[in-house]
């Protein structure tokens, strides 16, 4: 992993808390490393990210990690609303639609030894590593369903919930209609505040909980995304909701 110190942001500005405790991962949507450089380090657009990772695996540090950067925005996980003042950013040079269109693997050996040096620096929570639609999912997409989250989970440096066996789904579900939780769809809804979701972001509801389940799928079921709410994401929700359960218990 090359670190180059070269370029510098000046879109940051002091972090509201001294701990670091979450780590969120974009793509640049941009059609390369050097306009993803030029429009990050622009004043103009106040927006930056503390690491950007070419696809040749080159990492970039463009805003010193004591200071928030400017790459979450309107942002949610577990009651936390001021996500960048509590997290670092890194930017992937990938765009779905133009040439850089692949997560090389040059790049993500690169991110997940960047990984697990923030982690280990700041001993974040595999719970913590995050994607920006994660946090923002009314508004982003990134870094989508082609992003390997699979190989950061078998590097043990991001969460993968754990499947629970010998447990009757029925009785769970049962427990949510006793206590007036009655359809899947607000069960879910349950499920992914628990898990730290935005939930309270609903405006255009049938419209909002597709993108809820959209950004669901395209981090913990990529081989199922659909934007709804089947059997397959459903019975993989509730297992979810126990692993956190249990690990909270």
């Amino acid at each position: 992993m090359k670190l180059i110190n070269k370029f510098k942001s000046p879109n940051f500005n002091t972090r509201r808390y001294k701990k670091i405790s979450f780590i969120i991962i974009h793509y640049t949507a941009l059609e390369s490393c050097e306009k993803a450089i030029s429009y990050l380090c622009d004043k103009k657009n106040k927006v930056s990210c503390h690491f950007l990772i070419s696809q040749n695996g080159d990492v970039y540090n463009l805003v010193n990690l004591q200071y928030r950067a400017w790459h979450a925005g309107m942002s949610f996980w577990n009651d936390q609303h001021d996500l960048n003042s509590i997290s670092i950013g890194i930017e992937l040079d990938y765009s779905f639609n133009k040439l850089n269109d692949k997560y090389s693997k040059k790049m993500i050996n690169s991110l997940i030894i960047l990984i697990k040096k923030i982690k280990n620096k700041y001993k974040i929570n595999n719970l913590n590593v995050l994607g920006h639609s994660d946090i923002a999912p009314f508004r982003k997409k990134d870094p989508g369903s082609k992003f390997p989250w699979n190989k950061l989970q078998n590097e043990n440096i991001s969460f993968k919930p754990k499947i629970i066996k010998n447990i009757d789904h029925n009785i769970i579900i049962r427990w949510f209609k006793k206590n007036k939780i009655t359809s899947l769809k607000k069960i879910s809804l349950f499920i992914f505040g628990y898990i730290g979701y935005d939930t309270f972001g609903l405006n255009n509801y049938r419209k909002s909980y597709r993108q809820l389940l959209l950004a669901y799928q395209s981090h913990y079921l990529q081989k199922n995304v659909s934007g709804k709410i089947d059997k397959v994401t459903f019975e993989f929700l509730i297992n979810h909701f126990l692993n956190k359960l249990l690990t909270k218990s």
